[in-house]
């Protein structure tokens, strides 16, 4: 079951200068970072109250963020919610006609489980699914 926005994912070309934005111009305070190369991305954390903003680098150009920036730019690229279930939501999704990314839980950043919903499905916004360890 859904409970929470578990964090926000922004899709940047330059992750320590992006860095410098969120840290000393709106004055966030950096919780970590992590390499994920299995996604091909470096990520960058902030936590505002309990919802991360995760800054999310490609580090390879056939990556998926790589490819979100040439399409899109840089931007908002998903938004994730934190979820007790992800495979039991995954299900219930599935039935109810929503289209998956991912049918099976991944993992994903800090140890955590993932799934992808298809935007097509979700009125064109990229959300995920979020299984704390």
């Amino acid at each position: 079951m859904i409970t929470k926005i578990e964090h926000i994912g922004i899709a940047v070309k330059d992750l320590e200068e992006r860095i410098a934005f969120y840290r000393d111009v709106l004055g966030l305070s950096l919780e970590g970072r992590e390499e994920l190369p299995e996604r091909k991305l470096r990520i960058a954390v902030f936590n505002l109250n309990g919802v991360r903003i995760e800054l999310l680098e490609p580090t390879s150009p056939d990556s998926n963020i790589a490819a979100f920036i040439e399409k899109r730019g840089e931007g908002l690229h998903h938004i994730a919610f934190g979820d007790d279930d992800v495979k039991g939501t995954l299900h219930r999704l599935s039935e109810a006609g929503i289209g998956l990314i991912d049918r099976e839980p991944r993992p994903g950043a800090a140890g955590t489980k993932i799934a992808f919903l298809d935007p097509k499905s979700t009125f064109r916004v990229l959300m995920e699914l979020c299984e704390k360890a």
